[in-house]
C-alpha cells in the first residue's frame, strides 16, 4: 500500500505534472546519448552536456517519485514543524504576516504566504510558542519577529 505522504491532492497533481514533463524531457535527451562520441570536440562537449542534463533530470525524477510514494520529507526530521502549521509573526516594524508551514516548496500554495519547515525561519519557529521572540538569518542579516499565534495542524 502506498502512503500519500501527507500531500494534498493539489500538491500531488502539481508533482505528477512536473514528473510527467521531466520524463518527457529525459526521453528527448536519452536517445541522443547513445550516439557515437567520435567527432570533433564540440560534438563530445555536447554529448557531455546532455549526459549531465539527463543526470539532473534523473535526480529530480527520483525525488518527486519518493515524495509521491510517501518517501521521506524534511518535516520528518526531529524538531521541525509539521506541514500545515499556521503561524502569525509580528516584525519589528509592526508588520504582521500569516504563514503556512509546508514540508517542501512544491507544496506551497500561491494564495497564501508559506515557508518550508527546514528553512531558517521554519527552524527558528520550531520549539517556540506564541509570545516568543525568534531570530533568524536572512541574506540581508539577522531578523527578529514575535510569534503572535502558532497553530499546529489537526
Amino acid at each position: 500500500m502506498t502512503s500519500t505522504g501527507g500531500l494534498s491532492a493539489k500538491t500531488r497533481e502539481r508533482l505528477q505534472q512536473e514528473l510527467d514533463a521531466l520524463r518527457q524531457q529525459r526521453e528527448s535527451l536519452a536517445p541522443r546519448l547513445g550516439e557515437d562520441p567520435m567527432g570533433d570536440s564540440a560534438d563530445q562537449a555536447d554529448l557531455l552536456e546532455r549526459a549531465e542534463s539527463v543526470s539532473k533530470l534523473d535526480r529530480r525524477i527520483a525525488e518527486i517519485t519518493d515524495l509521491l510514494q510517501g518517501g521521506p520529507t524534511a518535516e520528518q526530521e526531529e524538531g521541525l514543524l509539521p506541514s500545515g502549521t499556521q503561524v502569525t509573526l509580528k516584525f519589528a516594524d509592526g508588520d504582521t504576516e500569516d504563514l503556512l508551514v509546508v514540508g517542501f516548496a512544491a507544496e506551497a500554495d500561491d494564495e497564501q504566504s508559506s515557508l518550508t519547515a527546514d528553512s531558517p525561519l521554519g527552524r527558528a519557529i520550531a520549539d517556540h510558542a506564541a509570545g516568543d521572540t525568534i531570530t533568524y538569518r536572512t541574506p540581508g542579516g539577522q531578523v527578529s519577529a514575535e510569534i503572535v499565534e502558532l497553530t499546529l495542524p489537526g
